[in-house]
């Protein structure tokens, strides 16, 4: 049989499937391959009558994060708002270059429009060529929007705290029946509670990841991403790729850049910018080889 692991907790992969969910341990030869089976992952298992079972492969993945330990992630959805809290357009950007190197779809979900609409948040990533939404969890408004988006995906929410997560899931998915209270415990925020990842089905063939570090993860990211790598993550800078004075320009301060002709020419958003060159310093501190 083939499903997909949805919970991994204390040796047991519980792995979904059209005909239910099974509880698995990994077969042996997992450990001597070094390879850990990580929720998100696809997987084909033998099961019996009590649907218990081994796993018996992991299928190639399509991208795996560390921390938190999941696979197969096919949209990062990055809940902003531009009220208690306001997002620092920078986090988004940390956290959309992360989902370019992985091969992610990147969304971005301003919530909280019922008290703020964000015109100028909303800007700056629709102009940039992003999936962006707006919605309110207190209101309704925009949740059906947001589950046409992940239809068929296995995705994973990020934001800072306070910017809804917990109440947007609870929206979208309310036959869970958790509180909002509920889910912020289970989810980890602040309190770090939560000790394992889990995918939700909130069905049309979509789960969204609940896991204990998603706020964080981007750390460990983007110490693996080279400062000449950076130029490639960032969307809109690619039409202009090739066209600098210079093989090796940086698109800093280079005479002849193409990248900042762009930029004085408003064809690149001045915030997208000054997050590239803001991350241009930290990755030019990353070393491949520790």
């Amino acid at each position: 049989m083939t499903g997909i692991i949805v919970k991994a907790l204390s040796g047991f992969y519980y792995v979904s499937t059209g005909d239910g969910v099974f509880e698995c341990r990994a077969r042996g030869k997992f450990r001597l391959d070094g390879r850990t089976p990580l929720v998100g992952d696809k997987v084909s298992f033998n099961a019996d009558i009590n649907g218990k079972g081994y796993i018996e492969r992991i299928f190639e993945r399509k991208n795996f994060f560390i921390r938190p330990a999941v696979a197969n992630i096919d949209a990062l959805v990055f809940i902003a708002a531009n009220t208690n809290p306001v997002t620092d357009p920078f986090l988004i950007d940390r956290v959309s270059v992360i989902a370019e190197e992985a091969g992610c779809e990147f969304i971005v979900c301003i919530n909280k429009t019922d008290i703020n609409s964000a015109d100028e948040l909303y800007g700056i990533y629709s102009d940039s060529g992003f999936v962006t939404l707006r919605t309110s969890a207190e209101t309704g408004a925009g949740i059906e929007e947001l589950k046409n988006a992940l239809k068929g995906k296995i995705c994973a929410f990020t934001g800072n705290s306070g910017v809804g997560k917990s109440s947007l899931l609870n929206a979208i998915v309310p036959e869970l029946g958790l509180e909002v209270g509920a889910v912020s415990e289970k989810l980890g925020r602040g309190k770090h509670t939560t000790r394992h990842v889990e995918l939700f089905s909130v069905g049309d063939g979509c789960f969204i990841a609940d896991t204990p570090g998603f706020a964080s993860f981007d750390i460990i990211m983007m110490n693996t991403i080279e400062k000449q790598e950076l130029q490639y993550y960032f969307r809109e800078f690619k039409t202009y790729l090739g066209d600098c004075r210079f093989n090796d320009c940086a698109h800093l301060k280079e005479p002849g850049c193409a990248v900042t002709e762009a930029l004085e020419k408003k064809r690149i958003m001045p915030s997208r910018y000054a997050s590239y060159a803001r991350l241009y310093e930290l990755t030019a501190q990353n070393k491949p080889w520790d």
